[in-house]
């Protein structure tokens, strides 16, 4: 497999159980004296098998899904929190994490993509709209009444319910200014987030198919993320 301009990665083989004792070890220990000394260790045990598995997917996603954006440089996230609007001041995430941006759009969290997230006994990957603006919400929304019969065949549908089960999000309390609280798609009007996700155990993550059984959930998140993206172009 093709490396960084800076080192060689080598294919997926797999986290190892050593990666998950460091992010443990750093959840006990989330502060720069312990961590600096171990930051090589941190490179090889977690952040070169995430830029392999980032690249893997590329190869994966590319026949279903060839608008999703892959590039590790981008994909990848930072170590390090974002502590300036936080009480806990502590530097390090004590997860490894990617967002893979979709069609038109170069992030995610505020519009349409995947997600995925490695710890100890909490990996996961996600797909959908996780946080979007006003105006993105309203063209869903606008959508969702306009013609819902589309987002309910995806939701609905048999392959959608046995991976995912239902869609997640948080909701409003009431219903949103304008519509009417008996309005037969209330629920999904009143969601201020759509998005699915699957969990992974962490033998699953030490696997060499991993990045298969990753894309194979990406690819049932599909018919959900091109319809959010749909849902944006509206007017």
């Amino acid at each position: 497999m093709a490396g960084t301009t800076e080192v060689e990665i080598p294919d997926f083989a797999g986290f190892s159980p050593e990666a998950f004792r460091f992010l443990k070890a750093l959840k006990k220990n989330n502060h720069r004296e312990w961590f600096l000394p171990k930051k090589e260790q941190y490179i090889e045990l977690l952040h070169k098998p995430m830029v392999a598995l980032v690249l893997e997917l590329a190869e994966e996603c590319r026949e279903f899904a060839p608008d999703i954006h892959i590039n590790p440089r981008r994909n990848i996230l930072r170590l390090y929190r974002d502590t300036r609007f936080s009480k806990d001041k502590s530097p390090y995430k004590t997860f490894v994490a990617a967002t893979l941006p979709f069609g038109n759009y170069d992030k995610t969290m505020d519009s349409p993509g995947l997600y995925f997230q490695i710890s100890p006994g909490g990996s996961f990957a996600a797909g959908g709209l996780y946080g979007p603006n006003s105006l993105q919400l309203r063209k869903v929304r606008e959508s969702l009444q306009q013609k819902p019969e589309p987002f309910l065949e995806i939701i609905e549908d048999r392959n959608f319910k046995k991976h995912f089960g239902k869609l997640q999000g948080e909701k409003l309390k009431t219903a949103p200014r304008g519509v009417l609280p008996n309005h037969e798609m209330i629920e999904f009007l009143r969601m201020k987030q759509f998005y699915v996700e699957t969990s992974f155990t962490d033998e699953a993550t030490m696997k060499k198919d991993f990045p298969k059984k990753m894309a194979k959930e990406f690819k049932q998140m599909m018919p959900l993320l091109r319809w959010l993206a749909k849902s944006q172009s509206i007017w």
